[in-house]
């Protein structure tokens, strides 16, 4: 049990965030949690509506006074990037996470912590289950699989919620108010490879410790991604012969790692190729380990043809940065992430996520990487696509929730359009006239097992949160 005793205004709030961290809810997997959302509602008399798509909202009255005032949506995604260190022994498709606490943070043991978008279901659920903090009325909108292309944000009814302010809380850090962002959509690659039966020795080249991290907040932080790293040794590595290839976990996080076995009738070249790229990485990827060993025999592997598609493929392919805004200093326009390779027995899949604040430029990208696939004869598709949300002018919601801040705060926040893709502008589209701002606490190294939220931050939101529900 997490013991936070000098907080204890915030308690209930991270009694459910533990609470939440015991189901398991990677994206994909959030019937349990859909289950433990319906059942909480039920239990305290709350109106519930769930979807095929595991999308749920739950509605409670305003408190005495409060209502003739708006009704407030509190949003947030129910999914978490489920990733996790090479010696965690965590089933995160049937099991818990293991929290800790570490000074001012929360973390979990060997695993992502799922802050995002925890905090957000646990604020909720506190409100829901409160008796005694002031609101109007109140809809809290939990989303489904949001990590792998805002599925459930994208299939929910047009007549789910009534309200027109949304606070969405899935924002990283405390003091920043989010008032727009880039659209974007997924994009996957396959490639038909041909294998032949061999029996010879085969090497396991391992890319490991890179820092990784969100592909919209880190994208523009010089982080290498692990799979071009890979990519690179294997174009200079001479005349190999590739059995397996993998890497990444989400196509919206920078790979902090990848794997090839291979065969090579000679080291030579590899292992020169091997030091070149630890030599090129040293100061960016302090904690990257690159490693060569023999491992076996090797029954199959790709054909000498395919192995140089696949890496000349591998090496052509763009990630990272494309544009940054001419508009907003410093914000990245257009860019892309190769998050997940995989081989499997008779082609090679690759996934993306694609981002841009531009919708022509998002289009323009999406294309380049059609015509890379056709170059090759692989196959191209894309799913998952969401608009940009665009800046509102006139709203009532950012007013009151910047006055609050000034208030409670004595400094302004910080209002931004963003890079990361959130579900705000897809809910905008589907219901006309929502007015939404997003927040959170200071939550870290997200998306990655090193992911730790800050324990005092997360109580000073809660905090804001109730106060401006008492003012709007």
């Amino acid at each position: 049990m997490l013991y936070i005793p000098e907080y204890r205004e915030a308690g209930e709030v991270f009694r459910f965030f533990e609470e939440i961290a015991g189901i398991p809810h990677g994206s994909g997997n959030t019937a349990l949690i859909a289950d433990y959302l319906v059942a909480f509602a039920k239990e305290r008399g709350l109106a519930v509506l769930r979807d095929e798509y595991d999308n749920v909202v739950i509605k409670k009255p305003a408190t005495a006074g409060y209502e003739s005032r708006p009704t407030v949506v509190i949003q947030g995604h129910l999914d978490m990037v489920a990733d996790k260190t090479p010696d965690c022994t965590i089933d995160m498709e049937r099991e818990g996470l293991e929290l800790y606490r570490d000074g001012d943070f929360i973390r979990a043991r060997g695993t992502t912590l799922g802050g995002d978008d925890g905090v957000a279901v646990a604020y909720a659920l506190a409100l829901l289950d409160s008796r005694d903090i002031p609101h109007p009325r109140l809809e809290a909108l939990f989303t489904s699989d949001e990590e792998i292309g805002l599925i459930g944000a994208g299939a929910v009814s047009p007549d789910a919620i009534e309200g027109r302010l949304l606070i969405n809380i899935d924002s990283d850090v405390e003091g920043i108010f989010t008032v727009g962002c880039a659209g974007g959509m997924r994009s996957d690659i396959t490639l038909p490879v041909c294998r032949e039966a061999v029996n010879s020795g085969k090497y396991t080249l391992k890319l490991s410790g890179f820092l990784g991290g969100h592909s919209g907040v880190e994208i523009d932080k010089g982080r290498v991604n692990a799979i071009k790293a890979l990519a690179e040794i294997l174009s200079t590595a001479g005349n190999i012969r590739i059995a397996s290839l993998s890497g990444g976990v989400a196509d919206n996080a920078i790979p902090k790692s990848a794997e090839c076995e291979l065969i090579a009738p000679s080291t030579e070249l590899l292992l020169s190729a091997i030091s070149a790229a630890k030599e090129k990485y040293r100061a960016s990827e302090p904690e990257a380990y690159i490693s060569l060993e023999s491992s076996g025999a090797a029954v199959s592997a790709l054909t000498a043809r395919d192995t140089e598609r696949v890496i000349s493929l591998l090496s052509e392919l763009p990630s990272g940065v494309m544009a940054m805004s001419s508009d907003i200093e410093g914000l990245v326009e257009t860019s892309l992430n190769l998050g997940i390779l995989k081989l499997t027995e008779n082609a090679l899949e690759a996934s993306f996520s694609v981002r841009s604040a531009v919708g022509k430029e998002k289009r323009r990208l999406g294309d380049r990487l059609r015509d890379i696939a056709a170059a090759y004869g692989a196959d191209y598709s894309e799913r998952g696509e969401y608009p940009a949300w665009e800046y509102r002018r006139d709203s009532q919601l950012r007013e009151v929730m910047v006055e609050v801040y000034e208030k409670m705060y004595a400094k302004s926040p910080e209002v931004v359009i963003i890079h990361a893709g959130l579900e705000c502008g897809i809910l905008s589209e589907k219901f006309p006239g929502l007015d939404c701002v997003s927040i959170g606490p200071d939550n870290f190294d997200i998306h990655t097992p090193d992911e730790h939220l800050s324990i005092s931050s997360t109580a000073r939101v809660w905090e804001y949160l109730k106060a401006v529900l008492k003012s709007i």
